[in-house]
């Protein structure tokens, strides 16, 4: 195997990782994101947690964030509790953070 080859496989490798984290990352901020707004819309314990995994299956509708956030708006509206997009999307970066945090904690 030539030096290129082994470039070749290392990089691809890390793009694979790269890959690998960042889906784990969004579906774990996901469910972090279902759990805060259960939590607003008072469900608790197997409730919240069923809830929080309806949020991360949603995000497989379509690509991106907003088959959640529109959900998340839905639901939360339903609930009474309207939430602005803004404080979604803010909240959502926020629990991102924390996801990578718990997912590299949890690998190292």
């Amino acid at each position: 195997m030539t030096t290129f080859d082994e470039r070749e496989k290392a990089f691809e490798k890390k793009f694979e990782h790269d890959q690998d984290l960042q889906f784990k990352s969004t579906s774990r901020k996901n469910k972090l994101l279902g759990l805060w707004a259960a939590g607003l819309m008072g469900k608790s314990g197997a409730d919240a947690e069923a809830y929080a995994k309806e949020i991360v299956l949603a995000n497989f509708e379509k690509p991106g964030d907003n088959d959640v956030l529109h959900k998340l708006m839905k639901d939360l509206a339903a609930a009474g509790k309207p939430t602005e997009e803004h404080t979604i999307r803010r909240q959502s970066e926020r629990l991102l953070v924390e996801a990578k945090a718990q997912i590299m904690k949890e690998t190292h």
